[in-house]
């Protein structure tokens, strides 16, 4: 390690007995908890920590109580490479925050894409080999169970605090949990979306659904939503396509939704490109203004076509929180409060219609990206 403050090393020593032993979780047990490899948020978070770690990130950030001697070092082994601009954008977030924050810092890179599994294990042997080097760990796995063993061995490392990115099921088998673990819901913004479309369009409603891909994001995304409105509104999910997450599969299967049952009067979309698809096909089919349609994600592009009355919902991410969160955890580390962190943040997730103003949607999509900017990234 570094020459850090005394603060810091204090804070080293207190954290160290404050960390969650792996053979005190669960902390509760849901009813499914047996079929599952890994747990969820509900199971390992103590009451409160998540909706008091969200509402800091929320709010504006305040200044670090120490001082330290050096810049904490961080280093960063994500896909950052890949196409996706949500790592970029949680890094804006990240240095950003810790800038608000009067926390100092330098950062290490290790960049590669999703597919890159190999080359992300070299990375992260390399810096668990170096973990005199750094203070902070991110980590974000190329796919979770590949990468378990790397998780496992940052996690065990004494040198610095280990977070992972883009993830919120803590595997059951690791022997080491990071210290926490940075992600959005799919089933939370599902039950987020049922509930405002319960309330906005009743029950007794006929829906179907252009899902993605078979797995654990569309049984959250489609499966969790159809299940909430089905139990809670008595709704009817007349059909089911799988679009593959692509802007032909949602125009395809709208097409056939359009032509095939034309009771359904909601048309749910598991992601931006979808929607994007199904909205070209009602719009083609003349059917735009009979159908509810939703998106997934809050997009500039899914917001865009709310403003155009095109579709009509979708639940949006509070985009920056996963990074900001981050540098709040670093905070609490540095003071000696890592005991207050939750092992799982939840970035917030809202609802963005079309009932709300202009004015409205910009200000969602400003706090969204406030640290990122809503304007496309340069890559």
């Amino acid at each position: 390690m570094k020459l850090l403050s005394t603060a810091t090393m204090f804070a080293s020593v207190l954290m160290a007995g404050t960390v969650l032993a792996q053979d005190s979780l669960p902390l509760k047990e849901l009813p499914d908890i047996g079929e599952r490899e890994y747990w969820v948020p509900e199971e390992v978070n103590a009451e409160g920590k998540l909706e008091a770690l969200q509402a800091v990130v929320g709010s504006e950030g305040v200044p670090y109580s120490g001082t330290l001697d050096d810049p904490i070092q961080i280093a960063l082994i994500y896909p950052s490479a890949d196409t996706s601009d949500f790592w970029a954008r949680n890094y804006l977030a990240l240095t950003k925050r810790l800038e608000e924050l009067g926390i100092k810092y330098e950062t290490t890179e290790f960049a590669s894409r999703q597919i890159e599994h190999s080359l992300q294990s070299t990375y992260a042997n390399q810096v668990a080999q170096d973990s005199d080097l750094y203070d902070y760990v991110i980590f974000g796995p190329s796919e979770l169970a590949i990468q378990a063993d790397n998780i496992d061995k940052l996690a065990g490392s004494d040198g610095f605090r280990t977070y992972v990115w883009a993830f919120h099921t803590p595997l059951k088998d690791l022997e080491n949990q990071p210290d926490v673990w940075f992600d959005f819901s799919s089933a939370a913004g599902a039950l987020v979306m049922c509930d405002y479309m319960l309330e906005r369009l009743g029950n007794d409603v006929t829906m179907a659904l252009n899902r993605g891909i078979p797995g654990i994001t569309d049984n959250q995304r489609s499966g969790d939503f159809k299940a909430c409105v089905e139990e809670k509104g008595n709704w009817n999910t007349i059909y089911e396509h799988y679009g593959e997450y692509q802007r032909e599969g949602g125009y395809e299967g709208t097409s056939f939704i359009l032509q095939s049952y034309p009771e359904a009067t909601v048309i749910h979309n598991a992601n931006t490109a979808m929607a994007m698809g199904s909205v070209e096909a009602q719009i083609a089919a003349g059917k735009e203004k009979e159908v509810f349609s939703t998106g997934w994600g809050g997009t500039g592009l899914e917001l865009d076509a709310i403003r155009r009355g095109e579709l009509n919902a979708t639940p949006m991410r509070m985009g920056d929180d996963v990074g900001a969160a981050t540098a709040e955890a670093i905070k609490a580390d540095l003071e000696g409060r890592g005991e207050e962190l939750p092992l799982v943040f939840l970035g917030r997730i809202t609802v963005a219609h079309d009932q709300m103003e202009d004015a409205e949607l910009d200000q969602l999509q400003e706090e969204a990206f406030r640290f990122s900017g809503i304007k496309a990234l340069d890559r």
